[in-house]
C-alpha cells in the first residue's frame, strides 16, 4: 500500500485538494497535481538529508501547507511523521526529539527559537523555503506493509512521561471506516477539521479522511476566534465541520450563531460536548452535532452516524465492525476489529487480549454510549489531554513549591481546566502575586494550555495509606 500513490496520484491533477488560509490573509487553492509535485520534491529533500524508510520526521509548522506536504512526503517513502503543536516549549520538544529518535525536523521559521533551545544541533529544514518543494526529484513510491510506520504520536502521560505511540500504514488506510461512517464527507464537498497539528484528530482528519471521502479540505493557520470561525464557514462554503467540543461551546456562548447555509454536517470528538451546546447549535442551525470517541492509540471507534438520532450527550455507538463492550463501567475494545489500532508503545508490542481504554462510560438500554470520566485522572481541557504528572513535575521545579497535586476542575467553557493544590516552602506566602508567578512559570516551561488556571494553597496534601496523593479528596475552595 501507499497512500500517496493510491489516493493522491489517483485523483485528477486539476481537482481541488486543499484550500489554505494563511496568517497574513493569503488564500490559495491547491490541486492534487500541485500537492503531488510539491510533496514529491520534499520527499527528495528528505532523502538528501538522510531520511530513510522507517525514519521519523518531526514537524513544527502549524496548520500550513507544509504540514500536509510533510506528511505526504513521509508516506511516499515510508518515513513516520511526528506532528507537533506550536504551543510546545523547549522541554516538550526536547522530550519528543529524544523519545522518538527523530532523524530530521521540518520547522517554520517562527518556531526556530524554541527548536534551537531544545536541540541546537538537530538536523533541520526551515520553512517557508520554496526550493524544498521545487528543486528535488521525486523518489519512487515505496511499497509499504500495514505495519510500516506512518505516524508517531504521544499520549498525555498520566503517570510519568508521555508514552510514544507508533501507528502503521494501516492507520492511514483504516481511516476509510470513520471517513465513510462518521465524518461522511461527499465528493465535491469542502471539509474543515480545525484541530491543530499535535492532536491525533488532526493527523487523521485535516485532510486524510476528507480525501478518502472524495472531498477537499480547508486549512486555516490562525488561532481560534468565534467570530472568525463563523465568517470562514460562510465565506468558504464549508459543508462538513469538525471542531473540538470546546470550540462549539465557545461559539454558542459568544452570541447568535446565525445562518450557515452551506453546512450539511457537524461532528466532534475529544471530550464530552455537553447537552447545552448541543441544544444551542440544533436550535439555531438545525444541525445535530454528531459526537464520536477515539484515543491516540485506537483512532476513531464510536460515533453518531448519518441518519441516526442520538440522545444529547451521547458519543454514539461502535462503528460498524468494531467490537466494544462495557466491563465494570470501562470501555474495552477488541483490537482485531479496530482497523486503526496502534502498533505499540515505545517500540514494544501491544499486549494480547481486549484493549482497556481507561475511560469510564455508561451504555443505555438502546446501546448509546456516554462518556463519564477518565479512570486514570487525565485532564481533558478544551480537547487537550493533559497528564497531571507532567504539570506537577514542572510546577514542582519552582523555588516556592514544596509539594503539589494537579487535577481537573470543572469549567463551563473548557469542560475542565487544570487545577493545582500547592504546599509552599517555608518563607513563602500564598498571595495572588505568587499565583500569577507560578502560572507564568508553567507557561514558560511547557505548552500554555497545560498551565494551572486554578491554584490554591494547603498545609499538606491528603495521602492514601500507601502514601500516594489522594486526588479524590482534593477540591478547590469555592
Amino acid at each position: 500500500m501507499n497512500f500517496v500513490r493510491d489516493v493522491v496520484a489517483a485523483r485528477a491533477e486539476d481537482e481541488l485538494a486543499i484550500v489554505t488560509l494563511d496568517r497574513d490573509g493569503a488564500r490559495r487553492e491547491w490541486t492534487f497535481g500541485e500537492i503531488l509535485e510539491a510533496s514529491g520534491s520534499l520527499a527528495g529533500a528528505y532523502l538528501e538529508r538522510g531520511v530513510q524508510r522507517g525514519s521519523t520526521v518531526l514537524t513544527l509548522v502549524g496548520s500550513t501547507i507544509e504540514y500536509v506536504l510533510a506528511i505526504l512526503a513521509g508516506l511516499r517513502i515510508g518515513a513516520a511523521t511526528l506532528p507537533c503543536s506550536e504551543q510546545l516549549r523547549r522541554n516538550d520538544v526536547a522530550l519528543r526529539l529524544r523519545r522518538a529518535d527523530v532523524d530530521l525536523v521540518l520547522c517554520d521559521a517562527r518556531n526556530r527559537e524554541v527548536l534551537d533551545a531544545a536541540a541546537p544541533q538537530c538536523p533541520v529544514l526551515t520553512t517557508p523555503d520554496a526550493s524544498l518543494f521545487e528543486a528535488f526529484e521525486a523518489p519512487p513510491f515505496a511499497d509499504l506493509g500495514e505495519r510500516d510506520p506512518s505516524f508517531v504520536l504521544l499520549t498525555s502521560g498520566t503517570s510519568g512521561e508521555p508514552k510514544l505511540v507508533t501507528h502503521g500504514q494501516r492507520y492511514v488506510s483504516g481511516q476509510q471506516l470513520q471517513a465513510r461512517e462518521w465524518m461522511a464527507a461527499q465528493p465535491g464537498e469542502l471539509v474543515w477539521s480545525t484541530a491543530a497539528p499535535g492532536w491525533s484528530k488532526s493527523a487523521r482528519n485535516s485532510f486524510i479522511a476528507p480525501w478518502l471521502g472524495g472531498a477537499a479540505a480547508l486549512l486555516q493557520d490562525e488561532r481560534f476566534d468565534a467570530v472568525r470561525r463563523l465568517e470562514t464557514i460562510r465565506a468558504e462554503g464549508v459543508n462538513v465541520l469538525c471542531m473540538a467540543p470546546t470550540e462549539y461551546r465557545l461559539v454558542a456562548a459568544h452570541g447568535p450563531i446565525g445562518a450557515l447555509p452551506s453546512l450539511r454536517r457537524a461532528v466532534t470528538a475529544g471530550e464530552p460536548l455537553g447537552v447545552p451546546a448541543f441544544e444551542t447549535w440544533r436550535a439555531q442551525t438545525g444541525l445535530s452535532i454528531s459526537d464520536g470517541y477515539g484515543q491516540t492509540e485506537t483512532g476513531q471507534v464510536t460515533g453518531v452516524r448519518p441518519g441516526e438520532t442520538a440522545p444529547p450527550g451521547s458519543m454514539g455507538k461502535p462503528l460498524p465492525g468494531i467490537v466494544a463492550d462495557v466491563v465494570d463501567g470501562e470501555l474495552v475494545l477488541d483490537p482485531a476489529t479496530v482497523p486503526t489500532f496502534f502498533l505499540g508503545y515505545d517500540g514494544a508490542a501491544v499486549p494480547e487480549g481486549m484493549w482497556r481504554t481507561g475511560d469510564q462510560v455508561r451504555r443505555d438500554d438502546d446501546g448509546w454510549l456516554f462518556f463519564e470520566a477518565r479512570a486514570d485522572d487525565v485532564i481533558i481541557s478544551a480537547g487537550y489531554r493533559i497528564g497531571p504528572a507532567e504539570v506537577e513535575s514542572t510546577l514542582g521545579a519552582h523555588a516556592a513549591v514544596r509539594e503539589c497535586a494537579v487535577l481537573g476542575v470543572p469549567d463551563d467553557a473548557r469542560g475542565q481546566v487544570v487545577g493545582a493544590a500547592v504546599v509552599l516552602q517555608p518563607g513563602f506566602d500564598g498571595s495572588a502575586e505568587l499565583i500569577a508567578q507560578l502560572q507564568q512559570f508553567v507557561r514558560a516551561e511547557t505548552a500554555p494550555y497545560k498551565y494551572p488556571r486554578r491554584i490554591w494553597f494547603l498545609d499538606s496534601l491528603p495521602k492514601t495509606t500507601s502514601g500516594k496523593i489522594h486526588r479524590a479528596a482534593l477540591r478547590p475552595p469555592t
